[in-house]
């Protein structure tokens, strides 16, 4: 059986042809801004980032203990040095040891330059100013080197890096004050159909509650995004095309939800036609066809289809990657996991599937992946109990119980 909304005279374009060409449309914005550190998390550097000062900027103890030259180490018996002082993290010693002394220190303090090692303090006895040491005393050991972590001039975090927590700490650890990141993308959206009302109302018969509408504003939560939500619009041509004509004026992006398919009500392919560019129309995916992709003036437009779980596959498959390259952040390819199929799924050849699936790991590591139920496009409360999608390939037929498929964790692929 071959999927029937794959069959035609024009073949619809396959996901890897649809990423493509959305990647040779977009080119990164040009625009930056300079934002306080703390104010940086998720921002893409507008330029690469290094390091003003070494790390650690001074040698200093891995451990609590006793800092002492190498040349009074005696391995062959205990020996015993004179305390000349302590250096304490944040208040270095400030005399200078001689030969026969040693230096009480702390972790993370400076350690003297007239040393070269650290016994640890569980290793020695004391008597007053007396500091005895076995005779397995090590040399050279639990000093961190100045810049041992990164040196003065070291790359930091690359232009394209969206910045991590750990980037933060990073830059923070050197002193960085404020860096230079793209400008923010400004992305509106909005959702299309006479069924739709507003979450407050009462239900009725043959509406249905706006979630795409929520669903984008979460999947749109991103420090490198200012978001417009353009509301709900029904099916009236001409109010729609007013619509997209002014949410294109001042922003990046445009993406609506609805409207993108073959029906009388479906207007967004021939108003996109009309005043833009239609990059393509029609993917072979499922959940997901109806997807357009194209231009109004200066602004990219994604029109998604109306079900809530199509919206949400080919906002991730498709907008979430192409948002990325605009904000100048480096593509990244997401992680899949070849995971045993424990239920059997039904897939007719012609499109690529993103079935939602539950994974789990045994304690021997192995994957285990089961169906989270209905796959219709309209089911949210399966996309609710899943955390992975199933992907399927375009030729692919059914999978029986036992059989190996490739899952793409919500982790890092939703």
């Amino acid at each position: 059986m071959i999927d029937p909304c794959s069959l035609g005279p024009k073949p619809f374009l396959s996901v890897d042809e649809a990423l493509a060409r959305i990647k040779e449309a977009i080119q990164p914005v040009t625009g930056s801004e300079k934002v306080e550190l703390e104010s940086a998390l998720g921002r893409v550097p507008a330029e690469d980032l290094v390091a003003p000062i070494n790390i650690p900027f001074d040698r200093n103890s891995a451990m609590d203990g006793y800092a002492l030259s190498s040349k009074d180490i005696d391995a062959t018996q205990p020996f015993t040095l004179a305390l000349a002082g302590t250096s304490w993290a944040g208040k270095p010693y400030a005399g200078k040891v001689e030969a026969g002394q040693c230096v009480r220190i702390y972790t993370g303090a400076v350690v003297p330059n007239e040393t070269d090692s650290v016994v640890v303090q569980e290793q020695v006895s004391t008597d007053g100013e007396n500091i005895t040491f076995p005779a397995n005393a090590a040399a050279y050991r639990n000093i961190r080197e100045a810049g041992e972590d990164v040196k003065q001039g070291d790359l930091l975090c690359p232009s394209q890096r969206q910045l991590t927590p750990a980037d933060i700490g990073l830059l923070a650890a050197t002193g960085i004050v404020a860096v230079s990141v793209k400008r923010k993308l400004n992305i509106a959206f909005l959702s299309t159909g006479d069924e739709l009302i507003s979450l407050g109302q009462p239900p009725e018969s043959g509406k249905i509650y706006d979630s795409n509408r929520y669903m984008l504003a979460g999947l749109l939560a991103d420090p490198s995004y200012n978001t417009v939500d353009m509301g709900t619009i029904p099916d009236d041509r001409q109010l729609l095309e007013d619509t997209l004509k002014k949410g294109a004026e001042n922003n990046d992006v445009l993406i609506t939800t609805g409207g993108a398919s073959v029906g009388d009500a479906d207007y967004i392919h021939d108003i996109l036609a009309s005043c833009g560019e239609v990059k393509f129309w029609k993917i072979a995916i499922k959940p997901g066809k109806p997807l357009a992709f194209g231009k109004i003036g200066m602004c990219y437009f994604f029109g998604l289809p109306g079900n809530p779980i199509s919206a949400m596959v080919t906002f991730k498959q498709f907008v979430a990657p192409a948002l990325k390259r605009l904000s100048g952040a480096a593509a990244t390819k997401p992680l899949r996991l070849l995971a045993t199929c424990t239920t059997a799924l039904k897939k007719a050849p012609g499109r690529q599937e993103f079935q939602r699936g539950i994974l789990t790991q045994d304690a021997d590591g192995n994957f285990f992946v089961a169906s989270a139920g209905h796959q219709g496009s309209h089911i949210l409360s399966s996309m609710s109990r899943a955390n992975c999608y199933i992907i399927l390939l375009t030729e692919q037929k059914g999978v029986a119980s036992g059989e190996p498929v490739w899952v793409a964790p919500f982790s890092t692929f939703l």
